[in-house]
């Protein structure tokens, strides 16, 4: 089994990873079971910019071929924010439940809730080579309020378009194969790893 090493220190994030690539015959594991994820200050205005910093940075802290992911919300009605933002949309040291709420409050009254969630991919190797990026998405709508406990982040606001739920109740299955996450992982395995 191949192994990927993730520069995130994001368990949840490891963990979507984890269901979204076992299937294709790789073992994913955190920057943290490999020596653990270096300090980068994300202040690239792209989601594309973060990427690549992350995986550069901990390619060459781990000496390992690693993927970095950047990846956040866009709501159309608020010209694209919280964007690159979206970790952090509370402030610095925000935490989920506070962005989730502040989205929610600013889009109060609002009817077009339009969103897509955004990733981008970058691979990078131990000499800090960018091998490549790719980028997903999945369109979809802001609920008015908060439904589920499932998957993390903006999910139990976010209700992907042809579905009913957010993908805070959606099965982790469903949302697996649909995610803007998936979707850039699946063009990475395409793209740079070339599995067929």
């Amino acid at each position: 089994m191949n192994t990927i090493v993730v520069a995130t220190g994001n368990l949840h994030k490891v963990q979507e990873m984890k269901q979204i690539l076992e299937p294709y015959g790789y073992q994913v594991l955190g920057a943290n079971e490999c020596g653990g994820m270096p300090e980068v200050v994300e202040d690239g205005r792209t989601f594309r910019e973060n990427a690549v910093k992350k995986a550069v940075a901990a390619a060459k802290a781990l000496n390992r071929t690693v993927l970095a992911d950047d990846s956040g919300l866009e709501v159309f009605a608020l010209g694209g924010a919280p964007g690159v933002y979206s970790s952090r949309y509370a402030g610095e040291g925000g935490n989920d439940g506070r962005n989730l709420a502040k989205l929610l409050r600013n889009l109060e009254g609002v009817m077009e809730r339009e969103a897509r969630f955004v990733c981008v991919i970058a691979v990078a190797s131990p000499d800090g080579t960018v091998e490549g990026t790719c980028e997903g998405e999945v369109r979809g709508r802001i609920a008015t309020e908060a439904h589920g406990d499932g998957g993390f982040g903006y999910d139990p606001a976010f209700i992907p378009d042809g579905y009913t739920q957010t993908f805070g109740e959606l099965p982790a299955a469903i949302k697996n194969s649909l995610s803007h996450r998936a979707n850039a992982l699946r063009a990475a395995l395409h793209d740079i790893f070339h599995v067929e």
